[in-house]
């Protein structure tokens, strides 16, 4: 990354640019708007970059706000709805992340392609917002340690939350997601780590946990694609009413990715299966680990009907541990592997 210049634009400068309001009051000499985050040092080399609280109101300030945000500023969005498509290409660092937050009454509303894109922007924390209408909620392309924490997201005609071409170590907590997928082709995940057809997306490590996910989530509530390994699904409340079966969408859960944890979660009101495991591309979808995830299948109405459906074990080459902390009720049973004890 190209180091940070020592003086500062004018605050005049950064007003015209898009009409932000920095916030943060000047303190010991700093240009008004950016407070320093650590004493000045004798050398210049070395002295902290500063960073803003960036208020902003409009839509407009939005778009410039995400242009020009840089490592450790805080863009701080107002109640009230903003519409159009919003993106970024600028990255944070993991000492000093962008962070984009407001109130669930801080709308990103969007007519139609994605509500947020994280282009390349690695580092970012998104915070308590909320991202509806459009096509997809919030995308992450090759965005590396992106944090999605607190939102809600909903309304979509496709996926509501997308790790994709090689975005890593993410993770999103906290947060709702429902009534996606509303155009009915059956693209309406709620959570989607990687991509399907090809194992060149390597969006490794992604972390959900803590969500609610569904009602009206017409694909699976998460999907983990081949290509994609070390996800981590715990602690999150599934609600499977909505699922549409269309392109196989009968299950909470389905895992093509490899190592694959999947943890104290609490699923209801699925068509078919609470979990799946699948093999796409030779090799994948295998690994899994499965253990005090509870399973209501009451009123499910598919073919095989378990809490945890392996699809495709193989003792020698694709192995998948069912934990007997795991529990179901209705359905036809808990798994069709052997059960291991303890977990």
């Amino acid at each position: 990354m190209r180091a940070r210049p020592l003086l500062m634009a004018p605050t005049a400068a950064l007003l015209a640019a898009g009409g932000l309001m920095a916030v943060t009051p000047a303190a010991n000499g700093a240009p008004a708007g950016r407070a320093p985050s650590a004493a000045p040092s004798a050398s210049f080399s070395s002295f902290p970059s500063p960073s803003s609280v960036i208020s902003v109101s409009t839509a407009t300030q939005l778009k410039s706000a995400l242009s020009a945000a840089k490592p450790g500023d805080t863009i701080q969005l107002a109640d009230g709805t903003y519409s159009g498509n919003f993106k970024t290409t600028v990255h944070g660092s993991a000492s000093a992340r962008i962070t984009l937050t407001g109130s669930p009454k801080a709308a990103l509303t969007a007519g139609g392609g994605y509500g947020l894109h994280l282009n390349g922007a690695s580092y970012w924390t998104v915070k308590g917002i909320t991202v509806t209408g459009g096509q997809k909620g919030i995308m992450m392309d090759g965005a590396d340690g992106v944090v999605i924490d607190s939102v809600t997201v909903h309304g979509l005609d496709m996926e509501g939350v997308h790790f994709r071409k090689s975005s890593r170590d993410g993770l999103i907590k906290n947060s709702k997601i429902y009534d996606t997928g509303k155009d009915g082709q059956g693209m309406g995940e709620g959570v989607y780590v990687g991509s399907a057809g090809g194992l060149s997306d390597k969006s490794d490590n992604v972390e959900i946990r803590s969500n609610t996910i569904g009602p009206d989530v017409r694909g699976e509530n998460i999907d983990i694609k081949e290509g994609t390994t070390g996800a981590k699904i715990s602690g999150n409340t599934f609600d499977g009413s909505g699922l549409s079966n269309a392109n196989y969408d009968d299950s909470w859960v389905d895992v093509k990715g490899n190592g694959v944890l999947v943890e104290n979660n609490t699923g209801t009101r699925t068509s078919n299966d609470g979990y799946q495991t699948h093999t796409q591309q030779s090799g994948w979808g295998c690994g899994t680990v499965f253990r005090g995830n509870k399973s209501d299948l009451n009123g499910a109405k598919g073919s095989s009907r378990l809490a945890i459906n392996i699809t495709n074990y193989d003792a020698s080459g694709c192995k998948a541990t069912v934990y007997a902390s795991n529990t179901v009720s209705g359905g036809k049973g808990l798994t069709n592997i052997k059960v291991t004890s303890g977990g």
